[in-house]
């Protein structure tokens, strides 16, 4: 006999402790009508149980029927249709569809109310048996919701479109963190936009090992939250790194406008010395990575110095650090900015060198054909050259020279010595 789920008495009166969990409201046999589950929420709903309780339940319920659901892969419970009747492939799909369905219709419509990690597997699912499209933008809604509370091993949904290259669904979460991006600033807070960047940058890291992957889809995630969203960079600039390991053809044009997704001022000393010593970096992204070190050291050894009573930034009056630096510190950061200082020269003389042989490169050719145009061998250019300025030299200085430019200075007598004698 099917045993029925039955409210405790604290779901009517408030005034007694409600049960922590859904665990106390199931037995073994738990629920095999998924009609009377339907009702027996709804009536739940009606008695004034908290919506977290009321998801609560249907998490516990949904794991009972599929254990992908539970976030456990080895649990499978008493009643998983994995495990039901043998029948095809088809109607077990279709089954899946029905029950997935129906769980996105009782969902509790208050936010929080659901885990954000059971509602991703809930959209993995959907995803998987092809629900409507209105269950999923219902799912990706939520979701976006508290996107902060998501794992990385939840959002790495994989793909099931048969038109999508890459293995992971790259898709969805820049729909899901565009939709976080775009929410009331009162509805998400400021920990809550730094998490979702942590968040991005380590998803990033991961999709960015697929060759699939395109550089449009890495950027628009990549750029989907504000500036302000990142306090480090770090994090970013190992994903560009990721995706240029495994992309090594990208061209030198796609590579700057992947560069400009980082904020050189926000990288660590670490990540500022991998950067300048990175090869697949282009070079303007390397010098300015280099600048930023550099008039970061700058600014701490002039505050530094102002702390010491050379200078006086706050004329208001700035408190001392509570701790000065020692001289083996202050020894190894001398160091330090030697090593930048030596590694920007080393890049600017390549810069030098190179425009030089540019334009030694342009300058040969168009000096050939000019030259060849003449009848005059390029090696006469220089000879002509000479010949051409002394004669310019010649007319010039012989302009100076004429009548109407010239004025007669006035003749004066030679003033005599007077004779002694």
């Amino acid at each position: 006999m099917m045993n029925k789920l039955a409210l405790p008495e604290s779901s009517t009166f408030p005034g007694k402790p409600m049960p922590p969990t859904a665990e106390c409201w199931f037995d073994d046999a738990c629920i095999l009508d998924m009609d009377y589950f339907v009702k027996t929420i709804s009536g739940i709903k009606a008695k004034g149980v908290r919506p977290d309780l009321v998801g609560s339940i249907i998490a516990h319920y949904a794991s009972k029927w599929l254990p992908d659901l539970s976030g456990n892969d080895t649990e499978k419970g008493p009643m998983s249709l994995q495990e039901s009747s043998p029948e095809s492939v088809t109607v077990s799909w279709m089954k899946k569809r029905f029950f997935v369905e129906t769980l996105v219709g009782i969902l509790p419509p208050e936010r929080d109310s659901i885990p954000c990690n059971f509602l991703l597997r809930l959209l993995r699912t959907a995803n998987m048996v092809g629900v409507e499209p209105s269950y999923r933008a219902e799912l990706e809604k939520r979701i976006s919701w508290q996107l902060d509370q998501a794992s990385l091993k939840e959002l790495m949904i994989p793909s099931f479109s048969h038109t999508c290259g890459t293995l992971l669904d790259v898709e969805l979460v820049i729909r899901l963190v565009k939709r976080f991006a775009s929410l009331d600033e009162g509805t998400r807070s400021g920990i809550a936009v730094v998490k979702v960047a942590k968040l991005v940058d380590s998803y990033l890291a991961e999709a960015a090992l697929d060759t699939n992957l395109s550089l449009e889809d890495f950027i628009a995630l990549g750029a989907a939250l504000p500036s302000h969203a990142r306090a480090m960079d770090d994090g970013l600039y190992r994903a560009i790194d990721t995706y240029l390991k495994a992309h090594p053809g990208v061209s030198k044009q796609d590579r700057k406008v992947l560069c400009r997704l980082i904020d050189s001022r926000k990288l660590s000393p670490e990540a500022s010395l991998h950067a300048a010593q990175n090869e697949r970096l282009p070079v303007r992204a390397v010098i300015q990575v280099l600048f930023c070190e550099q008039s970061k050291l700058n600014r701490h050894v002039d505050w530094s110095g102002s702390f010491n009573g050379t200078r006086s930034p706050n004329p208001a009056g700035l408190e001392a650090p509570v701790r000065c630096m020692s001289k083996r510190e202050m020894n190894a950061q001398q160091m330090e900015i030697k090593k930048l200082k030596e590694e920007l020269l080393r890049v600017q003389s390549q810069c030098v060198a190179m425009q030089m042989q540019m334009e030694k490169l342009v300058d040969k050719k168009k000096g050939f054909f000019r030259w060849k145009k003449l009848g005059i061998m390029p090696s006469m250019k220089s000879s002509v050259s000479v010949f051409e300025k002394i004669e310019e030299e010649r007319e010039a200085n012989f302009g100076r020279q004429t009548p109407i430019d010239i004025k007669p200075k006035p003749v004066r007598p030679p003033k005599w010595r007077k004779s002694m004698s």
